[in-house]
């Protein structure tokens, strides 16, 4: 990511350091920990910056500004803008932004691929919540995967189903903990074919739905799925990665938001459909067992 705008570097250029306003400075980063929900020690530690030179800057009467390493370590360790951070923008820190669109298991070395796989590993230690597009990607067959590719941008069916099988190993460890929910209306829809189905034979939906059955039984309690009523209530396609952050699909693109009180916001609202869920993780291969007989 990159942290130089046009106007701080040109700022940097032509202007002495020690004249930029070191109280503005100050004040800012003060706000940054606050937002951040942690110490100023761990805050200081994630940046790699010493715990004195820290309170040195936060102090209002320091009339001294640090070395440019030193303010690109904190903004890159902390998502924040140079501009904001020296006063030169009000725009605040980089709490959202819109990443093009690249799927999260595309395996090719590109910036926002890594960045993507980047939240996961990130996130290893913490929970992964995540409401679909369609069926989840864990959980999906060779078979629908080619049917959603083809013609798809991104990555092609192959390299979404070695990343698939490399994330069901994943899933298959078992200090993973993953919670994923639906509509029941949505897997309804799969079963009889309808709207972006009605090309994908029943063969296939079987399969799809068998595999489903299979998974959700062996993968339980790592990997719960709930099932919610759609006409109830409506929830947009989303990954909450951790505490860390969480990315909003919004076809193209991913709303990708990292400051503490969005992620907690988006993490209550998950907490919220969980808890309206008509189907519990438990019942889920049940439920699918049913739709599996309608499929014609």
């Amino acid at each position: 990511m990159q942290f130089y705008s046009t106007s701080v570097a040109y700022t940097l250029q032509t202007m002495d350091i020690e004249g930029l306003r070191a109280g503005m400075l100050a004040t800012r980063l003060g706000e940054a920990i606050q937002r951040s929900g942690i110490s100023k020690t761990e805050f200081a530690r994630r940046a790699g910056v010493d715990r004195t030179t820290l309170s040195q800057l936060l102090s209002p009467s320091n009339p001294r500004m640090p070395r440019i390493d030193t303010l690109r370590s904190l903004a890159v360790a902390h998502d924040l803008s140079l501009d904001w951070l020296l006063g030169l923008s009000n725009a605040g820190p980089l709490e959202a932004e819109l990443v093009p669109y690249m799927s999260f298991e595309a395996p090719s070395p590109n910036e926002v691929d890594e960045r993507l796989l980047g939240w996961f590993e990130e996130a290893t230690d913490h929970k992964i919540r995540l409401v679909p597009a369609t069926l989840p990607d864990l959980l999906k067959s060779e078979a629908v995967i080619r049917f959603e590719r083809l013609g798809a941008v991104g990555p092609d069916a192959a390299q979404t189903i070695a990343t698939t099988a490399s994330h069901l190993t994943w899933a298959r460890h078992p200090d993973t903990e993953m919670e994923c929910c639906s509509s029941v209306q949505a897997l309804a829809g799969f079963a009889r074919g309808e709207g972006p189905w009605r090309r994908l034979g029943a063969p296939a939906r079987r399969e799809q739905l068998e595999r489903m059955i299979d998974l959700t039984t062996e993968l339980y309690p790592t990997v719960r799925w709930f099932l919610f009523d759609g006409g109830r209530r409506y929830a947009a396609p989303v990954t909450v990665f951790g505490r860390s952050r969480a990315a909003l699909y919004l076809g193209g693109l991913y709303l990708v938001l990292t400051s503490v009180e969005h992620v907690r916001t988006i993490s209550r609202h998950f907490d919220g459909i969980v808890r309206d869920a008509t189907v519990q993780p438990t019942s889920v291969p049940t439920h699918l067992a049913r739709l599996l007989r309608q499929v014609t």
